[in-house]
């Protein structure tokens, strides 16, 4: 066998060894699945055997499925469904996606013990096959996660996963475990009696083996005659307390946007009333039926697949040679600098941190102190790593300790004049390095013409805070060349961020549509709409926060500053006068600068909640009635969100600024958090088909003005059928 190894030792236990070949880490492909379930065949039937121990040759125990095994099973759906018709393709689909179920049912119920020995991660599919062993020993590793992350790409566990859980667990906790995607440490397991025991590295195996020759028996909990549910009946006193507050906090955290999430709902608490077989039959039908979900579709396509794409380098230049970054500079060691410095030091990678002098530059360390020992106290790193961490970075107002740096970062004030100067000072200390400016505005191209050669200077723009987003746009200037492209793209996976590579532009691609979205919550107030509704309704339309509170956030001055800037450089008709004088009245008249004055669109009391600022609604020029507030289009309200953002995200498609859909949809959900059930801005069009987007535009166009004029675009691919990912997907994803 090409990806498991078999050993039957003197007593009759076989030790079955996962270990892919060519890969960091074991996953369930339908190779690996087909050779699994010949293993789980022979255990079975060979009466020499006793039972079995099932363990990974790897550092950890595996990831779970390969989820383009599930895309290419969507693709073979559609496929089946054309030729043979919509009942067939359900048939072959739900047949197909509940193998590994069987599989792990066959180890439950053979007679036979199986011990699951769990020597690092084991994750989705993975951690279902250590359920469905009769007893699971976990090494003691601090670094293991073990969990069913799956709700995170828009599907749920199907290999028996969600109807095991609600078996071992309460319910109320299976169903945050599931809801959550929640992944667990070796000693929280534990003690939830997911894992029975945890033992030295060494020690495993022999404790697996162990277990079976003291009598380990070869049958499930819910297997044997008289087994009581944890959490009681699901109609008892006990199950109504759960069920019907789990389902008003499932509608509050999702507004019901996320099939999956409902799929776990139905399938625990349907589940709950049947026999066990007939439960995993219950999970396999939703599961299949999850699968087909649009929904699921452009999750597992950005959030895992395109995510992965990206991780992996898709967009670095081949002819460049790998590099990896001993030392970097960072100029400016404020919130956004000092956020770059603490990132980088984790990494491994030494930083020196430049300020205009030394008590700037040691106030910027003291930020990454601060968020090192938050980590300490929570118990998420230790003392030794805190000291290893700070020792890797170097304070100080002397440029020329830049020499040496392989990439030099400047994150000082938005002001072309104040980036001029620290870019010659660092030039001057250091001219080989590649320059990367975190600018959120100002364009590249025009920063780089104070640059000595400007085919090393890129852009390299964080989000804030530094420490929490994955996102990082790598900005090409116009003469931005291979190898600054190559090094920044190389940092950005140092620090385990996840890169866009866009080209130059005002707002370049994921401010354009942030302020769009801003904007919309902007004129919404203006038209009268109350400020709780506007945020709820984003909310509902699967925005993480509200335009006004996100605004808040990014500061109300600074926005002042965008609009005046825009309003400058590109005419009066390039901004709205009201919302530019309702960010006057905030932030002049009223001195509201938003979360870092503690005064903005919400007030920020001491140690209390957030809360809308009563004097909102004096600077409003329009109220509306408690009729008029009544009859407003919630679902249009939502339209009104996403399109805005999804009409920006085609237009800088149209313009060349983002030249992959997989980085338009995947920097638009971890940049901005455009609802992720959608799969990001232009999935959400092609979920919808361009040709509804294009009429629901036009629609919002007359209504509320050409803001919503849909993009030339769009336009073209509607009059031709064709969308997005059918015309630009990556010519390895076409060929698959």
């Amino acid at each position: 066998m090409a990806n498991f190894k078999l050993d039957v030792d003197a007593d009759g236990i076989a030790l079955i060894t996962w270990d892919m070949p060519g890969r960091s880490m074991n996953v369930l492909d339908i190779p690996a699945m087909e050779e699994f379930a010949a293993l789980v065949e022979k255990v079975a039937t060979d009466a020499a055997i006793k039972g079995a121990v099932i363990t990974s040759g790897k550092d950890t125990f595996s990831g779970g499925a390969d989820i383009t095994m599930l895309d290419s099973l969507t693709r073979n759906y559609a496929a089946t469904a054309k030729k043979d018709g919509e009942e067939a393709a359900a048939a072959f689909l739900f047949n197909e996606s509940r193998k590994l179920s069987q599989i792990y049912r066959r180890i439950e119920t053979c007679g036979k013990p199986w011990v699951a020995a769990i020597n690092g991660t084991a994750l989705g599919g993975a951690f279902e096959l250590s359920l469905s062993c009769h007893y699971r020993v976990a090494a003691d590793n601090e670094k293991t996660r073990l969990g069913l992350p799956e709700v995170k790409i828009g599907i749920f566990p199907g290999a028996g996963g969600t109807t095991r859980l609600a078996r071992m667990l309460q319910p109320a906790d299976a169903l945050q475990m599931l809801l959550k995607g929640e992944q667990l440490k070796v000693s929280r397991a534990k003690a939830m009696k997911l894992v029975d025991a945890v033992v030295p590295q060494a020690d495993l195996v022999k404790t697996a083996k162990d277990w079976i020759k003291a009598g380990g028996k070869g049958v499930a909990p819910w297997d044997v005659q008289g087994f009581k549910l944890p959490g009681g009946l699901v109609f008892s006193k006990a199950g109504m307390m759960v069920f019907p507050a789990a389902n008003a906090i499932y509608r509050r955290e999702t507004y019901d946007n996320y099939p999956a999430a409902r799929a776990i709902m139905q399938v625990v608490y349907e589940g709950l009333q049947l026999p066990f077989d007939r439960a995993l039959t219950i999970e396999s039908r939703w599961f299949a039926k999850i699968l087909r979900s649009p929904e699921a579709a452009a999750m597992i396509r950005s959030l895992f697949v395109s995510m992965q794409d990206l991780n992996k380098g898709a967009r670095r230049p081949a002819s460049v040679p790998q590099v990896k970054l001993k030392k970097i500079g960072v100029i400016g060691a404020g919130f956004m600098g000092a956020g770059i410095a603490y990132v980088s030091a984790q990494a491994g990678i030494d930083v020196v941190l430049v300020d205009r002098d030394q008590e700037s530059a040691d106030k910027g360390k003291a930020h990454s102190e601060k968020l090192i020992t938050d980590q300490v106290n929570k118990g998420r790193a230790k003392a030794a790593d805190r000291d290893a961490l700070l020792a890797r970075i170097t304070p100080t107002a002397d440029y020329g300790q830049l020499a040496g740096c392989e990439l030099i970062v400047e994150a000082v004030f938005e002001d072309r004049k104040v980036k001029a100067e620290a870019t010659a000072k660092a030039q001057a200390a250091n001219p080989n390095a590649v320059f990367g400016s975190n600018t959120s505005t100002l364009p590249i191209s025009s920063l780089a013409e104070t640059a000595k050669d400007p085919s090393r200077f890129i852009g390299i723009h964080f989000f804030s805070p530094v420490e929490k987003m994955l996102l990082v746009e790598i900005i090409m200037g116009k003469k931005t060349g291979d190898e600054a492209l190559a090094v920044a793209l190389d940092f950005v996976r140092a620090i385990r961020k996840t890169p866009i590579v866009v080209n130059d532009s005002r707002g370049f691609y994921a401010n354009r549509c942030v302020l769009n979205y801003i904007q919309e919550g902007h004129l919404m107030l203006l038209e009268g709409i109350p400020a709780a509704m506007i945020e709820n309704v984003a909310r509902m339309a699967g925005m993480p926060v509200g335009p006004l509170s996100l605004n808040d956030e990014t500061a109300l001055d600074l926005g002042l500053k965008i609009v005046r800037a825009a309003e400058t450089d590109l005419g009066a008709n390039a901004i709205n006068p009201a919302q530019k004088k309702l960010l006057e009245d905030l932030v002049e008249k009223n001195g509201r600068l938003g979360r870092k004055n503690g005064k903005g669109f919400y007030d920020y009391p001491q140690g209390a909640p957030k809360r809308l600022w009563p004097g909102l609604s004096d600077l409003l020029p329009k109220k509306l009635s408690m009729e008029e507030i009544e009859a407003i289009d919630i679902e249009e309200m939502k339209q009104r969100f996403l399109v805005t953002q999804a009409a920006e995200a085609a237009r800088t498609f149209e313009e060349g600024v983002v030249t992959d859909v997989r980085e338009a949809d995947v920097g638009s959900i971890i940049g901005f958090g455009f609802a992720p059930f959608t799969g990001g801005t232009l999935s959400y069009i092609d979920m919808m088909g361009p040709k509804q987007f294009v009429a629901l535009c036009e629609k919002l166009e007359k209504k509320f003005g050409s803001r919503f004029k849909p993009p030339k675009i769009v336009l073209d691919l509607a009059a031709k059928g064709e969308t997005f990912y059918g015309r630009f997907a990556p010519k390895e994803r076409k060929a698959a």
